[in-house]
């Protein structure tokens, strides 16, 4: 960040909310408030558990031991444990109840007199999750950190982040417009959220009159939540059930301060609070360690073709400007966060560079020793990719099975 002072001074003896608060990028906002403003009053971190004392041991191993800590540990050295629980207060809950699921009534009453600041990042990010389970959390949990919100005292902004993909259609320079409820993406179909928390909640109850499997209920819910998506012009449930959670809060724009913050994918961290810190292989960082592994030797698709991603702490970065700088009237603007147009990066360079990468640095496989790789082939078109495999793996098998020889023994190529 080109200047800190005001963000430092927004926070100072400022109480926020963060829900989803052991999530990737959250732990990063955490590690980067207490750095960047100490006399931050409180940070109150939602995390899902039962009862207090779950929820304090889930921020004590998943939050407090990592990793980006160490330059808070260096400068506080035996305080620190003491200054981090002197800042950070856990609380048991679920974004998916209402009330956020806490249960200490007492507890519930501090957060909402104590609390200025929300930032809602609870969500459950698998693109093919279970259309019950997506609605619950990323619309539903949208409504009741809403409503929580519209009870806090003091509040002075909502900060929900949600995602670039919910536009994931368009292209190029576009105005980042709000979305509405009543109308779908492609604008053929009116979308009413009660009508798909009804139609999910029916789905569901006819699964269970009919004893189907806990497996059988998983598949049919997913398969679901992508027919809904797909039906409305959205091209996942992940992303559909954001899109819904944004137009909740849209409505409220008139009653409560709300900004939208919409990111592309993220990666491991620039700078801060070191270079390259990255928790869970997600999206992008698939490619990346399966090329690494000698997994991925084929990737159909334009090498020109340009992909967005932003590293981690400068979606933090953003975050915490928008907390700082967002007009305080209900203007409910969106701020979409992407690197693509000032900085795009096109496959073809992420190939280049991670072959650079792992063959000056190689994994190291099982038997100790390096694994070589070569540079990834990408087909353009599907001719080429049909012909590639049926070179590769459709030939070489067809002529194992001929010499009675078995196909489903690893066969290295």
């Amino acid at each position: 960040m080109e200047s800190t002072a005001g963000v430092a001074e927004r926070l100072r003896n400022r109480t926020v909310l963060i829900t989803g608060a052991t999530g990737f990028i959250a732990k990063l906002l955490v590690e980067k408030t207490l750095r960047l403003q100490p006399t931050v009053r409180r940070l109150y971190l939602l995390v899902r558990a039962g009862e207090q004392a779950s929820a304090t041991e889930r921020v004590r191993s998943e939050i407090m031991r990592l990793q980006i800590f160490q330059p808070l540990r260096e400068k506080y050295q035996e305080h620190f444990s003491s200054w981090f629980w002197d800042k950070v207060y856990p609380v048991a809950g679920d974004v998916s109840l209402k009330n956020l699921g806490i249960g200490d009534a007492v507890l519930a009453e501090d957060v909402l007199r104590e609390t200025d600041i929300i930032v809602h990042m609870a969500a459950a990010v698998n693109f093919r999750e279970r259309y019950d389970t997506a609605l619950a959390v990323n619309t539903m949990g949208v409504k009741h950190v809403i409503e929580i919100a519209s009870r806090c005292t003091k509040l002075e902004l909502l900060l929900l982040v949600s995602t670039a993909y919910v536009n994931g259609k368009e292209s190029g320079i576009m105005l980042e417009k709000p979305l509405q409820q009543y109308r779908s993406y492609d604008g053929q179909s009116d979308l009413d959220i009660s009508g798909e928390m009804a139609l999910a909640e029916a789905k569901l109850k006819e699964l269970v009159c009919k004893n189907a499997s806990e497996d059988n209920i998983r598949r049919a819910m997913k398969k679901i939540g992508i027919q809904r998506a797909r039906k409305f012009g959205w091209m996942s449930t992940y992303v559909f059930t954001k899109a819904m959670g944004e137009m909740l809060a849209y409505e409220q724009r008139m009653r409560l301060p709300i900004a939208i913050i919409r990111p592309t994918s993220t990666t491991s961290t620039w700078k801060e609070p070191f270079p390259g810190w990255i928790e869970g292989i997600k999206t992008i960082d698939t490619w990346v360690t399966n090329y690494g592994k000698g997994i991925l030797k084929v990737l159909p698709g334009d090498v020109a073709t340009v992909i967005d991603i932003v590293p981690a702490d400068i979606v933090v970065n953003a975050m915490l400007c928008v907390i700082s700088y967002h007009p305080r009237d209900h203007s409910c603007l969106i701020y979409h966060i992407g690197s693509s147009i000032r900085n795009p990066l096109e496959i073809g360079d992420l190939i280049q560079i991670m072959f650079r990468y792992f063959s000056k640095k190689p994994f190291v496989g099982a038997d100790g020793e390096g694994i070589k790789v070569k540079q990834l082939i990408m087909p353009a078109t599907m001719a080429s990719f049909y012909e590639h495999m049926d070179i590769h793996y459709k030939l070489p098998l067809q002529d194992m099975a001929r010499h009675g020889l078995s196909t489903t023994d690893e066969y290295d190529i």
